[in-house]
């Protein structure tokens, strides 16, 4: 019988379909054609191509804008929201508007013509997440923005347009997304009842029920979450309570950095190099707003969120806000605690 799975977090529904089970290998995948590294405008030697750098984490005595660097962030040549101008808030009616002022940044993760970042070693992940670190931090100067999301789209349906060269994507945005505005109001009132972190609570739980849990290892897990959305839908955690991924230690992001290649190895071998989104869910910057953000630090907990991209969301979803995964969160931690090369 099909089950319906509660979220601990924003009280979302889900239906777990599991007389519609599906298997790894029932799911159809397409895959794209590798784009040739000569025609990449993000490979080294190709940066006259991008436009100029903003960040860039380069060899010593590298210039900006030349070769000899491992990871570098340009703007993107199509940007859903723009730098300069003011936000000019008003209302119009009942509505409010205002400019589209943000900033969209491409984070390109290595110089070589890779299409997956689980083809990096750890070392060079780890240099990726460092310009996480460092983007994050340079936007919090700017008080227009109230929020930064990294993301990837890998592959065509995940939404992936150009050159297959492994890249990210960064949005700073002047309003917190709905979202994760969920989930921060979500971790607030379990924090007020309880007085722990819903995050650490359930990390605490997945790790004693292992039924879901994908990996443990130097400080942080990977589970199947309990009312998973999507088949194979994977969480990456601390499991330190910690609300600013910025505040990671270089160590913390080497270490997060092994076990974020070892789940999108896991997913590629599993699944057939699926496409998929990543998300980096963390906390907002807290802006001037008395008593607003007051306990956040103790009641919210960053985390990564994989979505492979295989089923559709269709009029029962949209019309309802439920979600339909036909395969349940603990088949799915299995078969990727146990996916092996060969």
């Amino acid at each position: 019988m099909p089950e319906l799975r509660k979220d601990p977090i924003i009280g979302r529904w889900v239906i777990i379909a599991t007389e519609r089970a599906k298997r790894p290998q029932e799911f159809k995948v397409s895959h794209n054609s590798q784009s040739p590294s000569q025609d990449c405008p993000f490979c080294s030697g190709h940066e006259e191509y991008t436009p100029a750098e903003i960040s860039a984490i380069r060899e010593k005595g590298a210039k900006p804008n030349g070769s000899g660097w491992q990871v570098r962030t340009v703007p993107s040549i199509v940007p859903l929201l723009y730098s300069s101008g003011e936000l000019e808030k008003r209302p119009h009616g009942i509505y409010d508007m205002m400019n589209g002022v943000g900033v969209h940044e491409v984070i390109v993760e290595s110089p070589r013509h890779i299409a997956s970042l689980d083809e990096l070693e750890p070392s060079e992940i780890s240099q990726v997440l460092e310009m996480y670190r460092q983007r994050i931090l340079d936007l919090e100067k700017d008080i227009k923005f109230k929020y930064v999301l990294i993301f990837k789209n890998h592959g065509a349906r995940s939404g992936a347009t150009g050159s297959e060269h492994s890249r990210s994507q960064l949005i700073a945005l002047p309003a917190c997304p709905k979202s994760v505005k969920g989930e921060l109001d979500g971790a607030k009132r379990y924090f007020d009842y309880k007085d722990r972190c819903v995050y650490c609570d359930m990390i605490s739980q997945e790790i004693g029920d292992k039924k879901r849990l994908i990996l443990d290892q130097d400080g942080f897990v990977a589970i199947a979450p309990f009312a998973s959305r999507f088949p194979f839908e994977t969480w990456i955690l601390p499991k330190n309570h910690s609300a600013d991924f910025s505040k990671n230690s270089d160590d913390e992001l080497y270490s997060l950095a092994k076990i974020f290649k070892e789940v999108l190895h896991k997913i590629k071998i599993t699944l057939s190099d699926p496409p998929y989104n990543y998300m980096l869910h963390i906390a907002p910057y807290r802006r001037p707003k008395p008593g607003y953000w007051s306990t956040i630090d103790q009641d919210y907990h960053w985390h990564i969120e994989i979505i492979p991209r295989l089923t559709q969301v269709a009029g029962f979803e949209w019309g309802t806000g439920f979600y339909i995964n036909p395969t349940p969160p603990e088949e799915a931690a299995k078969f990727l605690r146990e996916a092996k090369d060969g």
